[in-house]
């Protein structure tokens, strides 16, 4: 049973919610971009079938795309974490959306972001 028991008073949706789902979609994307850099900018795996053969294989990070997966991560976070403030004190009903799939987005951002740095200092 849902908690909401009259009738809907808002006739549209208001800016903020409209700031906040472009918001959301813009971070996410920015998420999805730096998925694709770190694809490229990470150590390879070195597998046994590349050991037998002796073929080369990286094991450090590529420096330049790392700083560019450093900077995407930090604006994805930032842009989530402005949506979770935004959402926090637009949110006045209890019906209203959670927004869980932001926070786990800054939440991700953020721990990826610490293991490139811990990663990088090794």
């Amino acid at each position: 049973m849902s908690g909401f028991s009259g009738q809907e008073r808002r006739a549209h949706t208001d800016i903020w919610l409209k700031i906040v789902r472009l918001l959301t979609i813009v971070a996410w994307a920015i998420f999805i971009i730096a998925l694709v850099v770190s694809y490229y900018a990470a150590p390879d795996s070195e597998f046994g079938v590349l050991r037998y053969h002796g073929i080369a294989v990286r094991k450090f990070w590529l420096t330049p795309l790392t700083g560019y997966l450093y900077l995407l991560l930090w604006v994805s976070a930032l842009l989530s974490y402005i949506t979770l403030i935004i959402h926090k004190f637009r949110s006045r009903r209890k019906s209203d959306n959670t927004r869980f799939n932001i926070l786990l987005l800054f939440i991700v951002s953020i721990a990826w972001t610490l293991y490139i740095v811990f990663q990088l200092t090794q």
